[in-house]
C-alpha cells in the first residue's frame, strides 16, 4: 500500500473532505447522493477483482473502477486466501523435491512477489521511522521518506530471516494450511487498521479510511471463518487469532504514540508482521496435528 495518489484520487478525496468540512448541508447531501449512485453501479464481482488488483500484481485485465475496492474493502481476506494458497503450493512443490530449506525461502519469496513487495516496503519505512529519534516530526519524515536507511534495512532483513525460520519450524505437512491462516489473518488486521485507524495525514490510507464502516470488520471476519474448516488443531486458531489481535493492538498503540496516527506504510507493515507472528505461534504449537487431509496433501 503506497502513499502516492493520482490526481483523480486526490480530486475524489478533496470532494469528500469539502463535503464534510463546511460545504453546507446541500453540498453534503449532493455528495452523499453521488456516492450512493456510484456504489450502486459497482457490482460485487467488480469489487472482488478490484481487491486482487489492489493487493497483488496478478494480471487481471483492465483496471476496475478505483472505488470498487474501498467501498468493499472488507473483501480483503480473499486476497489472503489466494496468496496463502499460492505460497503453500510453492512450498509443496519444492518439498516434493526434498528441498526443505529452499521450499521455505521460495514460499516466502512467492508471497512477497505476488504482493509486489508493497507490504514489505512498509516494513522498511516503518523501520526507519522507529529508528529515528529526537522528535515526532523527524520520525514522520523518516517514515514517509522514499530513501531506505539502516533501520529499515535491518528490520526488513530480520523479518525475512524470522519468517523463513518460522516456516521451517512448522511441520512440513502443516505449512500449506499455516500459510493460508497467516495470510488471511494478516489481511484481517489490515481491515482493522483501515476501519479503526486514525489517519496520520492525507494520502492513500486516509482515502481508504473515509469509505470504511465499523461493520466492515464483521464482514471481513465472516470471510475468515472458513479457516475453521481446515484440518488444523483448535489451538492453532486460538493462537493465530490472539497473535493477529496482538499485532493490531501493539502496532496501533505504537503508531499513535510515535507518529500520531496510521498511514499506508504502517498498514502494509502490519501485514508482514502479522504473518510472522502467526507463523511463529503456529510453529510453537507442539506436534501441530493436521488430520488425514494434511497427510494426503504432503
Amino acid at each position: 500500500m503506497t502513499e502516492e495518489m493520482t490526481e483523480e484520487k486526490k480530486t475524489v478525496n478533496a470532494d469528500t473532505d469539502n463535503a464534510g468540512t463546511g460545504g453546507g448541508e446541500e453540498t453534503r447531501a449532493a455528495t452523499a447522493d453521488a456516492v450512493a449512485e456510484t456504489a450502486g453501479k459497482i457490482s460485487f464481482f467488480t469489487s472482488v477483482i478490484a481487491v486482487f488488483q489492489f493487493f497483488t500484481i496478478l494480471p487481471l485485465g483492465t483496471c476496475r473502477n478505483y472505488e470498487a475496492f474501498p467501498r468493499r474493502l472488507y473483501l480483503s481476506p480473499l486476497a489472503g486466501w489466494l496468496v496463502g494458497a499460492v505460497g503453500g503450493g510453492v512450498f509443496l512443490l519444492f518439498m516434493r523435491l526434498n528441498m526443505n530449506a529452499f521450499a521455505a525461502v521460495a514460499a516466502t519469496a512467492a508471497i512477497m512477489v505476488i504482493y509486489g513487495f508493497n507490504h514489505f516496503d512498509g516494513v522498511l519505512d516503518l523501520g526507519d521511522g522507529l529508528m529515528a529519534h529526537t522528535s515526532r516530526e523527524k520520525r514522520i519524515k523518516a517514515l514517509t521518506d522514499q530513501n531506505i536507511g539502516a533501520g529499515g534495512t535491518a528490520c526488513g532483513m530480520f523479518l525475512i530471516l524470522f519468517t523463513v525460520a518460522a516456516v521451517l519450524s512448522i511441520p512440513a505437512e502443516s505449512v500449506f494450511f499455516s500459510l493460508i491462516i497467516a495470510e488471511v489473518a494478516a489481511k484481517y488486521v489490515q481491515v482493522l487498521f483501515l476501519v479503526f485507524g486514525r489517519p496520520l495525514r492525507e494520502g492513500m490510507f486516509s482515502y481508504l479510511h473515509s469509505f470504511a464502516k465499523r461493520r466492515f470488520a464483521i464482514y471481513a471476519l465472516i470471510l475468515c471463518l472458513p479457516l475453521l474448516l481446515l484440518p488444523v488443531a483448535p489451538a492453532a486458531y486460538i493462537g493465530a487469532a490472539l497473535g493477529a489481535l496482538l499485532v493490531f493492538a501493539v502496532l496501533k498503540s505504537l503508531s499513535y504514540r510515535l507518529f500520531g496516527g496510521v498511514n499506508g506504510d504502517i498498514t502494509g507493515a502490519s501485514n508482514e508482521l502479522t504473518r510472522l507472528v502467526v507463523l511463529t505461534i503456529l510453529a510453537a504449537i507442539p506436534a501441530l496435528p493436521v488430520g488425514i487431509a494434511g497427510g494426503i496433501i504432503i
